[in-house]
């Protein structure tokens, strides 16, 4: 894809797992540790990973082959929840240019956010424990608002407590669903390729206006200040 160039942009916006912050490793930590208790064979890291978009419902999905049909899905989704609690900041890091991005925005004037489908419980301690997020404008979870992505609530609240209007902000995410909600915001988006795609994700028909393979290529779509 060629990279469009955004005009008019003072703020952008970022999923965060995925997207800023590399979080695979304590979430299949959390679903590995459940199946340990259970007597059951530890997994790699690798065969996580994939999946960490889908949240609780991805890791319980290799930790266990269990859909959200199954009898006991909602008794192990919150273990998996406390479970990640007790651990969601020990290898949880961002990605590699991220901290560089941001400082670069900042010195252009930019403001910056983040909108998740994160629960606040996880959002918040994490956003706490990384000097990273010290100078974000806002940070909007999945239950800040009565909607999750890819409804569009989300990043229009983001807007609203920047001051801003949609058009004015962009939107970097590493799933459909975050392309899906920022185009209904009325925002430019932006498909991080580097994040946790799934297999066969054909990013292509995602119909964002831009794909970045790294962090510090959203620089190269911004309109020089």
């Amino acid at each position: 894809m060629t990279l469009s160039v955004f005009r008019g942009v003072r703020a952008v916006l970022f999923d965060l797992d995925g997207t800023l912050i590399d979080s695979a490793p304590d979430l299949g930590a959390a679903a590995d540790a459940m199946r340990v208790r259970r007597g059951m064979s530890s997994k790699p890291l690798t065969e996580y990973r994939p999946h960490v978009g889908s949240g609780a419902r991805g890791m319980l999905r290799v930790a266990f082959d269990m859909d959200p049909q199954h009898f006991d899905y909602e008794q192990y989704k919150e273990e998996f929840f406390v479970c990640y609690e007790s651990c969601l900041t020990h290898r949880t890091r961002p990605f590699d240019e991220v901290v560089q991005l941001v400082s670069l925005l900042r010195q252009r004037g930019l403001l910056w956010g983040v909108v998740t489908n994160k629960a606040q419980r996880f959002t918040t301690p994490i956003t706490r424990s990384m000097g990273l997020f010290d100078t974000a404008t806002t940070v909007i979870s999945g239950d800040t608002t009565p909607h999750a992505k890819p409804h569009p609530e989300p990043l229009l609240e983001a807007a609203r407590q920047m001051s801003l209007a949609p058009a004015q902000c962009i939107y970097v995410g590493d799933d459909e669903r975050d392309i899906r909600a920022g185009r209904l915001a009325g925002m430019g988006t932006v498909a991080a390729r580097y994040g946790y795609l799934g297999a066969g994700a054909d990013v292509a028909s995602w119909g964002a206006d831009a794909e970045v393979s790294s962090p510090m290529q959203v620089l190269q779509l911004l309109e020089p200040s």
